[in-house]
């Protein structure tokens, strides 16, 4: 690593050489060849890639996993009972880290080069900013802390494998579900991996290894039936549902438009052939124009389309209603949900899974600091030996 980069948030004058490397340049280069100077310096820079290609935790990662804990913080899905917190789940780490492999991963495939570190990706009054210095000020942000969190996986992956802990699809599949729910629906967490540059099976491997967690520490956890009852009472309220309508809608532009659908559609037309075919939201044409679930003041659809369509009956059309922006919408309820109360009984099973879930979330932090006590490590990133210093005293002692 260079210690003498300059910040790249600074300006910076072009063809700047700071003074250590350029004291540097200067002795090497005395009695030698200009060719074999620069072949030094391309094999210096190569190396400093080659360093960096693990270690890449990202302000910009930092500030995505932020603003995707408060939206699943401030959003409660109105379409289901509202999400209970898990507790400190080490998901959004996980997704720290993903997010910042995937930005590393096209820093230096593409656009960027190994071997051009001192091309420039930005220019600012004709004062270059560097590849190198971009990939300095990125390891200085958070390139431990990312290698931390792989260090840690490394750590997960191992006592399970020492555990004989299989995750199975059904595993992985039950963690997505419990997200699912936090975020309203499988659509809405589709979308917002989609906006942080995460794909399915990203977040997969994710889940995966909250699984493999969870396996391993839920045998040390108990929970009584006392703690359930007690939870329970007092949590009742997010337990009840409200009244629920499942509508669709076909957005078009003008009234005519909407009277004449609603012509067909009386004609015995198909409502989701028709949203596919002549809805301008791009949201649920796709999807035969389904809003899916909501109550009454959700927020979740336009306040117009929700008094419609708690005014009609099961498999009603709407006439035409006019919308918050101008536009109008034809509405079919395609189910009903009457308000429920649960029981103990019924929520019995949930708040068991959902306290386990958050004892072994709260176990995980000192579980894996008990593991990296115990383990040799070698971080050449920091250069921090005490791991392997302490790994050899517990050796010791045992």
């Amino acid at each position: 690593m260079q210690g003498s980069t300059p910040n790249a948030s600074e300006p910076v004058e072009e063809n700047q050489v700071p003074e250590a490397e350029a004291e540097h340049k200067a002795e090497t280069s005395e009695g030698q060849a200009p060719e074999e100077v620069q072949e030094q310096e391309v094999q210096a820079e190569d190396k400093r890639d080659e360093e960096g290609s693990i270690v890449t935790g990202l302000d910009a990662s930092s500030e995505a996993l932020a603003v995707m804990q408060a939206e699943d913080a401030s959003e409660t899905p109105v379409n289901e009972e509202p999400p209970v917190n898990r507790g400190n789940s080490s998901l959004w780490m996980g997704i720290s880290l993903i997010l910042a492999v995937l930005l590393v991963i096209s820093l230096f495939t593409n656009p960027f080069a190994q071997k051009d570190s001192e091309k420039a990706v930005a220019t600012v009054n004709d004062a270059k900013i560097t590849k190198g210095q971009l990939y300095d000020a990125l390891v200085k942000a958070g390139g431990e802390q990312t290698l931390s969190g792989m260090i840690d996986d490394e750590l997960i992956r191992q006592e399970a494998v020492k555990a004989n802990v299989q995750v199975t699809d059904a595993d992985v599949k039950k963690e997505r579900d419990f997200y699912i729910t936090q975020f309203g629906s499988e659509d809405a967490l589709n979308q917002l991996l989609a906006q942080y540059g995460m794909t399915n099976e990203d977040f997969d491997k994710q889940l995966h290894k909250e699984a493999q967690i969870r396996k391993l520490l839920e045998p040390k956890v108990t929970v009584t039936d006392d703690q359930i009852k007690s939870y329970f009472d007092q949590n009742k309220a997010q337990f009840n549902t409200p009244a629920q309508v499942q509508a669709s809608q076909i957005v078009v532009a003008t009234e005519k438009e909407a009277k004449d659908i609603i012509s067909q559609l009386k004609g015995g037309s198909d409502f989701a052939a028709l949203a596919k075919e002549k809805s301008t939201d791009t949201t649920t044409k796709d999807k035969g124009g389904d809003l899916g679930f909501f109550a009454k003041d959700s927020g979740t659809v336009d306040p117009a389309i929700e008094t419609a369509a708690f005014g009609l009956k099961k498999n009603d059309i709407s006439s035409a209603v006019k919308t918050s922006d101008g536009q109008y919408a034809v509405v079919k309820v395609t189910d009903t949900k009457e308000a429920h109360t649960a029981t103990l009984e019924e929520k019995k099973a949930d708040i068991k899974d959902l306290l386990i879930t958050q004892q072994v979330s709260t176990m995980s932090t000192s579980w894996l600091d008990d593991l990296r006590s115990k383990a040799t490590i070698n971080n050449s990133l920091t250069g921090n030996a005490a791991s392997d210093e302490t790994a050899a005293e517990g050796t010791a002692n045992e």
